[in-house]
């Protein structure tokens, strides 16, 4: 069971909600929850969750709760509420399949930001 704070709860319901009540209707005003830090803190409890590679910076998960997790969502908050965030690109990684071909994946970094 997935548990998240009430807010970012409320706001996937809401959306979701609304989608399906109203397939043409355009969210305008979604990029004001974007930088909310319950947001955030929800993003950034799954993708760790998710247990996944460095990308091109190579910070991992440890090295951002080393220098403190509230810090650096704080500071990504900032930054994307004065629309300052620059996302860093991908790594890209080939991941081999059966019969010789591969796949590409692509592996996000935790942020642009580091604490």
């Amino acid at each position: 069971m997935t548990t998240t704070s009430i807010g970012v709860q409320e706001l996937r319901k809401r959306i979701g909600e609304k989608a399906k009540a109203d397939p043409e209707h355009r969210f305008w005003g979604l990029y004001t929850h974007v930088w909310k830090l319950d947001a955030l803190r929800e993003a950034y409890r799954l993708a760790k969750k998710n247990n996944g590679a460095p990308g091109v910076d190579g910070v991992n998960f440890k090295q951002i709760e080393d220098q403190g997790v509230e810090a650096f969502l704080e500071q990504l908050s900032q930054e994307l509420r004065e629309k300052t965030y620059r996302p860093l690109p991908c790594r890209q990684v080939d991941i081999p399949k059966d019969g010789g071909k591969t796949r590409r994946l692509r592996i996000p970094n935790v942020a642009s930001v580091h604490p």
